[in-house]
């Protein structure tokens, strides 16, 4: 048996600047937007921003730092840091967006099971502490494996931009 070369390049950039995601300039924003605002906000087609569905007050793309192909997030289009800041109908298309995220995920890649949640605050391990979002990622048995708990980095099958592809082809219409 050979041994197999798994390449995620595209992935450095997170391990290397983890410890900075707070910093204005590793996400290259413009101050007083939020890094979800900034996407959003993006003068960049969807497809470059990775955004898989836009509603009246939210929206769905990719996790640029995903944590296993398919791993989503549905965010209020403003930032807002706690679900209590939502107004009604933000609320209401937020779960919408959900509901319509899991049928994608369950259509695109037919996992074993699908995660659902949100880290809200920096205690409870939330990246974006600001900007609350909701992810949405299909789930395998055994999907975890040697390289996350040794090398501190996953290894993907599949690209950003094939994700992307997938999950617009699957999102309910």
């Amino acid at each position: 048996m050979s041994l197999e070369q798994l390449w995620a390049g595209w992935r450095l950039s997170y391990i290397e600047g983890a410890d900075r995601l707070e910093d204005e300039q590793f996400f290259r924003r413009p101050k007083g937007l939020t890094l979800f605002e900034a996407i959003f906000q993006a003068d960049l087609p969807d497809e470059e921003r990775y955004v898989l569905w836009t509603g009246e007050t939210c929206f769905a793309l990719l996790n640029a730092f995903p944590y296993t192909n398919g791993h989503l997030l549905v965010l209020p289009q403003r930032g807002v840091a706690s679900l209590e800041d939502l107004t009604d109908p933000e609320y209401a298309e937020l779960w919408a967006g959900v509901r319509a995220a899991t049928r994608a995920v369950e259509v695109a890649y037919s996992p074993e099971g699908i995660n659902v949640g949100l880290n809200l605050g920096k205690g409870a391990g939330a990246g974006v502490p600001d900007h609350l979002h909701v992810h949405v990622l299909p789930r395998w048995g055994g999907d975890t494996n040697f390289m996350t708990t040794v090398a501190n980095a996953r290894v993907l099958p599949e690209s950003i931009g094939e994700s992307w592809r997938r999950l617009c082809d699957a999102w309910p219409a």
